[in-house]
């Protein structure tokens, strides 16, 4: 499919779509500019975009495949893709893999996770498919166990693998207690979450010749936002232009950013998707312009749309949801997620703002942590597996809780992990 103007796009979703006609009916009939366009509200686009009476589609769904994304147990988000839309996205990230270092003859073992409709370990798997490198490819997956990973990295002698940081590190730990190193592998491509220096530093001692470099930028939802730049900086992506259009836009007045060095909120347009379109739509990271003319941009971490603890995604709306569902009589006057990173392993803390005595805070504290478990069984599985922290809860008074220097607006995400 050809990439489309975006004047057309725009005729195509107000046409076939009741959620955009909706969306931009007071916008006039020929819109030729992204910034006319809303940025998409993410709580509307999920609420629309559901498995039986969905009014974002722009289409009847019989001819898709379909994925899920983060989201709590009675929310799952769900993502669609025609056959020819998925061919599309897997081989324009399959180029960037070439971007990326992939080498012709290389064998690249997938240990991306896969099955209850995860994307990662098939998105990849095509994409190798689709490379327009030769190479050979090891669908081993993200649950097998280390021991068997272990082995056929070292029976196939693989020099690449694809997988999460986390992912990574289990391995790592393995050999080490093993007394084993694989020093035949030459690339580690992470992708899923951001990766740190105490993770690399783990890395170089089971990989000792292995450069850590960025699969790329990709999300299930937003389809592709960016093929990595070669260099010692693997937050550095460039915008899969033609395919989608990236912004980086300030994060108080929400017009574009146009300079180098100046941080904003990622969203993306996608000028190809039709079944399920994809116009200005919040990734849900932060980013910064390294260089306007090549398209050039580094991550900075996660924005208020989410955050990502570890190998699991949240989205901060569902959590607001969950807390406000155990407390009706609204005692609970604010919310922050802060995400922090100690002894090597990412955390969540619930910072909630109260001007309760400190006598009726237990009982609260209960029926939240009670609530997430429930709602994030993922969570409790990557606690259990010695991925992350528990989650904690932390009170303190309303006026204590983070705001906006600039506006003075409640921050509902922190991300306060070293990414520098």
């Amino acid at each position: 499919m050809p990439v489309q103007s975006l004047a057309e796009l725009v005729r195509f979703v107000r046409r076939n779509s009741p959620f955009y006609a909706a969306l931009y009916s007071g916008l006039p009939d020929h819109v030729t500019e992204l910034t006319r366009l809303p940025v998409m509200p993410q709580t509307e686009f999920w609420q629309a975009n559901t498995p039986r009476g969905n009014t974002l589609l722009t289409g009847p769904l019989d001819e898709a495949v379909v994925f899920k994304s983060g989201g709590t147990t009675g929310a799952p988000k769900f993502s669609f893709y025609t056959r020819e839309e998925w061919h599309e996205f897997t081989t324009a990230f399959g180029a960037g893999l070439v971007d990326a270092g992939l080498r012709p003859g290389e064998r690249v073992a997938d240990l991306f996770y896969t099955g209850d409709l995860y994307a990662s370990f098939t998105f990849i798997l095509d994409a190798l498919h689709r490379a327009p490198v030769a190479n050979v490819r090891l669908p081993i997956g993200g649950a097998a166990p280390l021991a068997s990973t272990v082995d056929t990295l070292e029976q196939f002698d693989v020099e690449v693998i694809a997988g999460t940081p986390t992912t990574f590190c289990s391995l790592a730990e393995y050999l080490q207690a093993e007394g084993r190193r694989l020093p035949h592998v030459t690339t580690l491509f992470f992708g899923g979450e951001s990766i740190f220096s105490d993770q690399q530093r783990l890395l170089a001692t089971a990989f000792p010749n292995a450069r850590v470099a960025s699969i790329g930028y990709a999300a299930v939802d937003a389809g592709l936002v960016g093929a990595a730049v070669p260099g010692g900086d693997p937050r550095l992506h460039r915008a899969f232009t033609p395919h989608t259009v990236v912004e980086i836009l300030d994060e108080d007045s929400g017009e574009p950013v146009t300079r180098t060095g100046v941080p904003g909120r990622v969203v993306v347009t996608d000028l190809r998707r039709r079944l399920m379109p994809v116009l200005r739509y919040p990734v849900g990271d932060r980013a910064e312009w390294t260089c306007t003319a090549a398209g050039h941009f580094r991550i900075l971490g996660r924005a208020e749309e989410g955050l990502r603890v570890g190998p699991v995604a949240l989205h901060t709306q569902d959590v607001h949801d969950l807390v406000r569902s155990v407390d009706p009589a609204g005692r609970i006057s604010g919310l922050q997620l802060v995400v922090r990173r100690w002894e090597g392993r990412d955390g969540l803390v619930l910072r909630l703002g109260s001007d309760l005595r400190d006598e009726e805070l237990p009982e609260l504290t209960a029926a939240v942590d009670k609530a997430f478990g429930a709602a994030r069984p993922m969570y409790e599985a990557a606690v259990a597996a010695g991925h992350i922290h528990p989650v904690a809860v932390e009170w303190v008074r309303h006026a204590d809780l983070a705001v906006n220097t600039r506006s003075g607006k409640l921050i509902r995400a922190v991300d306060e992990r070293p990414h520098a």
